[in-house]
């Protein structure tokens, strides 16, 4: 079913643990008269390029994954006078004004919230949405949701509470005042510099997906942290370190809201259910043919993706039909 644009799932069964996850992804286009189109990062290929770009919500439960909203990602050049043309070409509703790729996330699960329609416990997404304070406010506004987001090395943070006073100053004749770290008080340390420093003995081996040549693990850890922002301490969060097993490990970091009681099972599982969005672009591109089009206007390109995502859904109602199980790799966690 959808409406207005976007797809609304009705699954056997309602799934109380289910996920939504949130990311963008490019498609290569030649010419310079596409909405939206310009040299930006593009995921499919993994680097910039000429191409549009795309924001999705994908949802994830027991039953499946599917794609349940999109936004188009205009660049902000688009909206200058040198544009104007290309956007009337294009048909952009005068309407639509420039917004962020999280900005446009957060769009989205606000209407998700709102229908009230999808059941979701969790939200996901990568080091643009984790790294945004605009997305981790939404999430945190939704009563019972906890988020797990991918954030950069470079992070802050401390292990204990560090503490802080107010100083006050005179600027322009007026006295004010600013919160700062007591003198006493060490500086926050970047993310990977708590990593390299753990000992083996604090990495626990775990199995996150079963892979075409058998099962794919990671060695996780966890640290309650106090996150820095600007230097001073924020909130504390869970932090959740992911590394390959290998002489030269390659390092992920992840960010949650999630209790003081959360177990590593349930972060281990999260960083496996998050690739079910990559699923969906693999098999809506490959088989349904999403990155096939020749249309330049916003609306032919919103036509487009939606019948993709509606021939998706299709496809994975029939599959829970016939009583085929899901290909994404979805234990609930304990």
């Amino acid at each position: 079913m959808y409406c207005d644009g976007r797809l609304f799932i009705l699954w056997p069964t309602v799934a109380t643990d289910g996920a939504l996850i949130f990311d963008e992804s490019g498609f290569i286009k030649k010419g310079n008269d596409s909405i939206g189109v310009g040299r930006q990062y593009c995921g499919s290929i993994g680097k910039v390029d000429n191409c549009q770009v795309g924001v999705f919500a994908a949802y994830v439960s027991p039953y499946g994954y599917v794609l349940l909203d999109k936004r188009l990602f205009i660049p902000k050049n688009w909206f200058c006078d040198d544009y104007k043309l290309r956007r009337k070409k294009c048909r952009l509703p005068e309407d639509i004004e420039f917004k962020t790729k999280p900005q446009l996330a957060i769009e989205m699960l606000n209407n998700i919230v709102e229908e009230s329609i999808i059941p979701f416990r969790y939200v996901l997404g990568d080091s643009l949405y984790g790294q945004s304070p605009e997305f981790i406010e939404a999430v945190e506004s939704c009563i019972g949701v906890t988020y797990f987001v991918e954030t950069s090395e470079d992070t802050r943070c401390w292990l204990k509470q560090p503490i802080t006073r107010e100083k006050q100053y005179k600027y322009k004749g007026k006295i004010r005042s600013k919160t700062v770290l007591e003198k006493t008080e060490k500086k926050p340390i970047t993310v990977s510099t708590l990593a390299i420093n753990i000992n083996d003995y604090f990495w626990y081996r775990r199995k996150v997906s079963e892979g075409t040549k058998g099962p794919i693990e990671y060695e996780f850890t966890k640290r309650r942290i106090i996150l820095s922002i600007n230097g001073l301490p924020q909130k504390t969060l869970w932090l959740i370190i992911r590394r390959t097993i290998e002489d030269q490990p390659v390092y992920k970091y992840y960010l949650s809201n999630a209790s003081t009681s959360a177990r590593l099972s349930l972060f281990v599982w999260l960083s496996g259910i998050r690739w079910a969005i990559e699923q969906c672009f693999e098999e809506t591109k490959s088989e349904l043919g999403m990155d096939h089009y020749e249309v330049r206007k916003y609306t032919g390109w919103q036509h487009h993706i939606l019948s993709c995502m509606l021939a998706h859904f299709f496809l994975w109602h029939l599959k829970i039909r016939l009583g085929k199980k899901s290909t994404i790799y979805y234990t609930t966690a304990t």
